[in-house]
């Protein structure tokens, strides 16, 4: 718990009875790799805070390919926020690549939150800000900037990972074939 106490650190520190109310309202799960937390057709019903592992957002396309939208790992959320506020079936999977540990808020509890303790609407919303602005970044890169500099971009968001996660997973965040990933990172290491 200490740790997302440390993350609400960064924003507006909480005050011992925030972080009490925060505490009592998460749950703690172990995750293992290839584990979904969240499945296609069934509601969000979390926001999950990843403590150790990392994890995948995607979408499967009428082919059956993946298309990933983005990775959390260590110190950072993940949910679909449309199935999650609409109480709506999802459009994607939430899956774990490594073994992982999370702390979950349900709706309930995060509404809960918001109306008894104003600091936790302004932390949620500068995340889910934060979250929004990496994705209309990442949009405007998919059609304005070449794979190359795309994984640059890649690189840059997510430093910690390009070691940790499979070329698959990266391309399909990318957008490109893991082969192209393969030629691309060949060209970086020969600079």
């Amino acid at each position: 718990m200490e740790t997302i106490i440390k993350h609400f650190d960064k924003y507006l520190p909480l005050d011992d009875k925030e972080k009490e109310a925060l505490i009592s309202r998460l749950t703690e799960r172990k995750i293992k790799r290839k584990q979904y937390i969240l499945q296609e057709g069934d509601t969000c019903k979390y926001f999950t805070y990843v403590v150790k592992g990392c994890f995948k957002m995607y979408g499967v396309d009428n082919s059956g390919a993946e298309h990933n939208l983005t990775f959390a790992a260590e110190d950072e959320w993940i949910a679909d926020i449309d199935s999650l506020h609409k109480e709506k079936a999802s459009k994607l999977f939430i899956e774990a690549i490594e073994t992982s540990t999370i702390l979950q808020v349900s709706k309930g509890n995060l509404w809960y939150l918001y109306n008894k303790y104003p600091k936790f609407d302004r932390n949620f919303r500068v995340i889910i800000e934060d979250k929004y602005i990496e994705l209309q970044n990442r949009l405007l890169q998919t059609f304005s900037t070449t794979a190359y500099e795309r994984y640059e971009c890649f690189l840059e968001q997510y430093p910690n990972l390009s070691n940790r996660l499979p070329n698959t997973q990266i391309a399909s965040y990318l957008g490109i074939t893991p082969e192209f990933l393969s030629k691309i990172r060949n060209q970086r290491s020969l600079k």
